[in-house]
């Protein structure tokens, strides 16, 4: 009887062993499933990522601050080039604050004052700027440059309004 007894015991044991090592085994091919997925989107971000900052890298080519040799040239002279990025700005919109057109945009505002929008620094001599009167719009290239007295010299080089 006693022999008995501990055969059942021995294959109740042997057979809830088993359960567990069935039981084990799928969770961990679930976790590990997951994982490899987990892992492949992760590499999927990566790339995209990498892909992202090749491109903000190229875009910030052209930019004041993302152009060595333009900044190279502000410190030559003294000066950081964030901060005459933003001098140059401010004398930009502040003139979108007198009374009329912006003196630097060459149309006359048809159904308002023309103000500037927005600027994009090219390098330490040029400037996209965006500019409209509310309905019409347009673009030009500004040159900027500081005299022998440091003073900020504003120039527009060409301009154009999109057609209505």
């Amino acid at each position: 009887m006693r022999n008995k007894i501990f055969l059942y015991l021995f294959l109740f044991a042997v057979l809830f062993i088993f359960y567990q090592y069935m039981n084990e085994k799928s969770i961990f091919e679930a976790q590990d499933t997951r994982i490899e997925s987990l892992q492949a989107q992760v590499e999927k971000a990566d790339d995209s990522i990498n892909t992202l900052q090749n491109k903000v890298r190229d875009l910030n080519y052209f930019t004041l601050l993302g152009n060595d040799n333009a900044m190279t040239y502000f410190e030559n002279m003294g000066f950081e080039a964030a901060e005459i990025e933003a001098k140059v700005s401010d004398q930009i919109y502040d003139f979108n604050l007198e009374k009329g057109n912006n003196p630097l945009v060459p149309f006359d505002g048809m159904n308002g004052d023309m103000k500037i929008n927005k600027l994009k620094f090219l390098n330490h001599k040029w400037i996209l700027a965006d500019f409209t009167d509310g309905k019409y719009w347009g673009e030009m290239v500004l040159e900027y440059s500081f005299n022998q007295n440091n003073e900020l010299e504003l120039n527009t080089l060409g301009s154009f309004i999109y057609p209505q």
